[in-house]
């Protein structure tokens, strides 16, 4: 394979790109090809400014690059390669409230969290929140954050413009105490993955190079509160990657109250989440259907909010950091878990929902978390490996 070709054809596409709102995702078949590009891209970016704009994924072996339609590449190393387009991808919330301080939000109640702290707190689990950053200010989040990774700005900490991602971290893993609001797993730590902009919007590549940072960096689970309607190989084969490598990634099924759902959520290897109202029922705003693993609180959720706020947000987005949150207890205490497995006591150990007029439980997934009934049975699960070691 001609590598210099391959590098000054798609510089040509960069150049041609109108204003870089476009992107393609390039992935090698084959690892060889890939390192010998990479070797190649890394020589040539010190001279031709224009690569500098491509970014890496070595998880998956593929380049993120600004251009329109590369039909040529395409043409000239189809046996080598595969491109797709670098969707847009958007958070999973409604529009919400501001609202005053929130010491123990129903849905931490509703999932049991406050009696399963006599057994753990989620001391030393490690969750990657693949979101909008966090607001590293707030003072109920500031034993809970780590410094994680501005994917936007490398030279950045991954502080919050837009407030999505605050939510997430205060439902995860606020520890406020009496005075403050009190998150799931309140001794977990959040790693803030900066994908999405402002606006709460996204590229694929920037959730493949978090998740492939989240990797690296031996995250324990990863929150990912958002979705699309279209299938990506790329963000697909970089699940896949962190499934096998013992990463849990818990997802939002989506807001369009119908059958069926989001990706990432829909992929096997994703435990997929919706959400519950007050009243135990699926929120009308839920996605549902076979593949929901799990049904978190979701509507009229308080948590953490910008400039040390707090505010309610409805939305499946709620639902899942519930979810992660009740995860984080189990792994605290069981840290060997593998992905399925985890996904397989949340199903087991989930309560029936209460059903709407016409609905059939069939019709719904699974049932709704419960984190004192997931440590009881994690916790047997290992008595029980235990003795028969």
């Amino acid at each position: 394979m001609d590598y210099y070709g391959f590098w000054q054809m798609l510089l040509d596409e960069i150049s041609a790109a109108s204003k870089h709102t476009e992107r393609r995702i390039v992935t090698f078949n084959d690892g060889r090809h890939y390192a010998a590009a990479l070797s190649q891209w890394k020589s040539l970016k010190k001279k031709l400014p224009g690569l500098r704009q491509v970014q890496v994924s070595p998880l998956i072996r593929a380049f993120f690059v600004p251009a329109a339609s590369p039909e040529k590449l395409m043409v000239k190393y189809s046996s080598a390669l595969s491109i797709e387009e670098d969707l847009r991808i958007r958070v999973h919330s409604l529009a919400g409230e501001m609202t005053g301080t929130a010491v123990m939000p129903w849905g931490v109640k509703a999932i049991h969290a406050p009696q399963a702290w006599s057994k753990s707190t989620g001391v030393h689990v490690k969750i990657g929140v693949i979101d909008t950053g966090a607001d590293y200010r707030h003072p109920d989040l500031r034993h809970s954050l780590a410094s994680g990774v501005n994917l936007l700005n490398r030279g950045m900490l991954p502080f919050d413009d837009n407030g999505h991602g605050t939510h997430i971290a205060g439902t995860l893993a606020a520890a406020g105490g009496t005075r403050g609001m009190m998150g799931v797993a309140p001794r977990s730590l959040i790693y803030p993955v900066k994908a999405f902009d402002h606006n709460g919007s996204a590229y694929v590549s920037d959730i493949v190079l978090g998740i492939d940072w989240c990797v690296q960096n031996n995250i324990d689970i990863i929150n990912m509160s958002f979705g699309m309607k279209t299938r990506s190989k790329a963000l697909h084969e970089v699940v896949i990657k962190a499934y096998r490598a013992g990463i849990a990634i818990i997802a939002s099924s989506g807001n369009d109250g119908k059958r069926g759902g989001d990706y990432p959520a829909r992929y096997p290897e994703t435990i997929a989440v919706g959400a519950i109202d007050r009243r135990h029922r699926v929120a009308a705003f839920s996605n549902r259907g076979p593949y929901i693993d799990v049904y978190g609180p979701g509507e009229g959720v308080p948590s953490c909010w910008l400039r040390e706020g707090y505010k309610e947000m409805s939305g499946t987005s709620m639902a899942t950091s519930h979810v992660t949150g009740a995860a984080a207890l189990l792994l605290a205490l069981r840290p060997s878990l593998t992905p399925r497995e985890l996904k397989l006591l949340l199903r087991r150990t989930a309560l029936p929902v209460r059903l709407r007029k016409g609905q059939r439980r069939a019709s719904l997934g699974g049932g709704a978390a419960d984190a004192m009934r997931l440590l009881r049975a994690g916790t047997r699960a290992r008595r029980k490996a235990a003795v028969k070691a």
